[in-house]
């Protein structure tokens, strides 16, 4: 198992990222839709803000979007329909304490200033509290309605990634492949902390020390304890070596928690169907080898929304 970081605690950043990543820690959250919409790739989106009220009320420490421009039919799932950062900017005005994310934008499909912009905007409008994760895309189908070469991802990733850190500086001097900027212009506003907090998804098309190097946690999926274990401890190692600070894992799960709290797991779609009591120590075992975060899909979920979330935050949430 990797070892635990005793010492040494994660940098500091905005107020969701502090909230969410403690070494040692396990935190939970959401993703949205928070809603069953298992037949259809398409949600209802019914009482989605309410949903996430309830959310925060109840003390989960995240709530997650996706970055899904087109519903592609062979993805099966359009995500929660709205544009991630026009849904950030209602969620900010409605919201206090819950740390907002996006898992994760699609860098290569967007101009990093229009990125940056928005995020730092988010950002600013939350008080703190966004969490910006960022990767390669899973739709192929994506790119050529954008007119993008999508054997292009790789270097466009890392192009548009140095772009938007050197946005949080004033009237930064650089070029690459996305702009020339001379220093004569300025983006505002900049992000709360002074920094993004960006979170690279699974490899993103680069080579594992450039993700140990350059981003400020990782977002992996869902394996086994052990491979899982395995893959941390190489992230931490790389990360170590690279002489920076420790860094945060946190991973999705797909949860259909059943009413019995004794209902052994049983794998569904990147998750589980299981009781409180075994999803429990499984949680706890993901905390043991080292994910950070969890965030919580019940789009399987078969029971009532609204009595899973009260039961997750009074049967589950106390230990995390």
């Amino acid at each position: 198992m990797p070892k635990k970081i005793e010492d040494l605690a994660f940098q500091t950043m905005n107020r969701g990222y502090n909230s969410v990543f403690r070494p040692n820690q396990l935190s939970l959250g959401l993703v949205v839709p928070i809603e069953n919409y298992s037949t259809s790739p398409v949600p209802t989106g019914i009482r989605h803000l309410e949903r996430v009220q309830l959310a925060e009320k109840l003390g989960f420490s995240a709530i997650w979007l996706r970055d899904v421009p087109f519903n592609v039919p062979s993805f099966g799932d359009a995500g929660q329909i709205f544009d991630p950062f026009v849904y950030l900017g209602l969620l900010a005005g409605q919201t206090e304490r819950i740390a907002l994310g996006v898992a994760s934008l699609v860098l290569p499909l967007r101009h990093p200033a229009h990125i940056a912009k928005a995020a730092a905007s988010a950002d600013a409008l939350s008080g703190g509290r966004l969490l910006l994760g960022v990767a390669s895309g899973d739709r192929p189908e994506e790119y050529p309605a954008m007119d993008i070469p999508f054997n292009d991802r790789g270097s466009r990733i890392r192009g548009s990634f140095a772009y938007i850190r050197r946005m949080a500086e004033t009237s930064p001097a650089f070029e690459n492949s996305f702009g020339n900027l001379q220093g004569g212009l300025d983006m505002l506003p900049k992000p709360v902390s002074g920094e993004l907090p960006l979170l690279i998804t699974g490899g993103s098309q680069q080579s594992p020390d450039w993700l140990a190097r350059n981003g400020d946690g990782w977002m992996i999926y869902p394996r086994s304890i052990a491979t899982q274990a395995r893959v941390i401890g190489d992230w931490r190692a790389r990360v170590e070596a690279s002489g920076d600070f420790p860094k945060p894992v946190m991973q999705p799960l797909y949860v259909d928690l059943t009413e019995n709290p004794e209902t052994p797991p049983q794998a569904i779609h990147l998750g589980l169907r299981l009781g409180a009591r075994h999803l429990r120590t499984y949680l706890k075992s993901l905390q043991e080898i080292g994910v950070n975060h969890v965030a919580l899909n019940l789009r399987f979920n078969q029971a009532n929304i609204e009595t899973t979330l009260q039961r997750l935050a009074g049967e589950i949430l106390p230990d995390f």
